[in-house]
């Protein structure tokens, strides 16, 4: 990760936290995993106006579902991969979402999601996982 991207990840993350803090409001924070070319344009039409998101490399996208506690940025990301599913015709597509913990750096944040995202492409049956995934190997 370049080090622009760094610095967006850190502050998406920050601001999530900030919000969190001064206004009690949920995030929740999410790793797609897209297979394929995919514009900022396209990928957008396909994500709530209210959240965020980032291109960390070719596959793969931070978005942090602003305003939203897990449960419901399950059913977002579940959305995003229909659209997703429909737009391509590609069902490689994968979703890590994670706990909100102000507590957590952004780089274990990342690391997180990262660690979530290659156990759910491991299963062939789920597409969006939460770091329940990980129970069994940390």
């Amino acid at each position: 990760m370049d080090d622009p991207t760094t610095n967006r990840l850190r502050a998406e993350v920050k601001k999530a936290y900030y919000l969190s803090e001064r206004y009690d409001v949920m995030s929740t924070f999410a790793l797609l995993y897209y297979e394929g070319d995919i514009t900022f344009e396209v990928l957008g039409s396909f994500i709530r106006v209210s959240d965020n998101f980032l291109r960390i490399d070719a596959n793969h996208f931070f978005i942090v579902y602003t305003y939203t506690e897990q449960q419901n940025a399950f059913k977002a990301s579940q959305n995003l991969l229909v659209n997703l599913d429909k737009y391509f015709n590609n069902i490689t597509s994968c979703v890590a979402l994670d706990i909100f913990d102000t507590s957590l750096h952004y780089t274990a944040v990342f690391k997180r999601l990262t660690q979530i995202l290659n156990e759910t492409k491991k299963n062939p049956y789920s597409r969006i996982e939460d770091e329940n995934i990980l129970n069994g190997l940390i």
